[in-house]
C-alpha cells in the first residue's frame, strides 16, 4: 500500500510521512462473521512500526512517542490491529488511519496550565460553607450546664 501520512497538528507543524518500507504488515484470520470465506481469508491486519529506527521522526519526537506510548510498545515496536471489516483492504486502511491518529496524539505537546487565582465570589462562598459546617457541628454538642 502507500505511505502513512500524519496530518499537521500540535507538535508536528508540517505533518509526517512514514514510508511504506518501514511498516510491517501481517495478515491473519479474523474472528467473527464472514460467511463461507471466514476460514479462508486472512482479513485481520497487524501493522507494526519500529519507533526507534523510523526515519519519519526527529530524535525529540522519537523520545516523546516512545515515552507516551510505552504501555503499547513491545520493545520499541508499535503494533496496531484492525479486524472490524470483512475486507482485508479496508482493514489495511483502518490500521493506517489508526496508526496516524495514535502518532499524532502521542506527539502533541502537553497542554500548559496557566495558574489562576480564585475569584472573590468563590472565596466568599468557600468561607460561608466553612462557617455553616462549623455551626452544624457546634449544634451537635451537648448543651452545657447553664443551658
Amino acid at each position: 500500500m502507500d505511505d502513512v501520512r500524519v496530518p499537521p497538528g500540535p507538535g508536528i507543524p508540517t505533518g509526517l510521512l512514514i514510508p511504506a518500507g518501514e511498516l510491517v504488515e501481517t495478515f491473519t484470520h479474523a474472528s467473527g462473521p464472514g460467511g463461507q470465506g471466514v476460514n479462508t481469508t486472512d482479513s485481520r491486519v497487524q501493522l507494526s512500526l519500529d519507533l526507534a529506527t523510523t526515519s519519519a521522526l526527529t530524535s525529540a519526537q522519537r523520545a516523546r512517542a516512545i515515552e507516551r506510548l510505552a504501555a503499547r510498545l513491545v520493545g520499541t515496536v508499535l503494533t496496531i490491529s484492525a479486524s472490524e471489516n470483512r475486507s482485508q483492504l479496508r482493514n489495511r486502511a483502518a490500521a493506517r488511519e489508526r496508526l496516524a491518529a495514535l502518532l499524532r496524539q502521542a506527539l502533541a505537546p502537553e497542554p500548559v496550565r496557566r495558574p489562576t487565582r480564585p475569584t472573590r465570589g468563590s472565596q466568599r462562598r468557600r468561607l460561608e460553607a466553612k462557617s455553616q459546617r462549623s455551626e452544624t457541628k457546634r449544634n451537635r454538642q451537648r448543651p452545657g450546664r447553664d443551658g
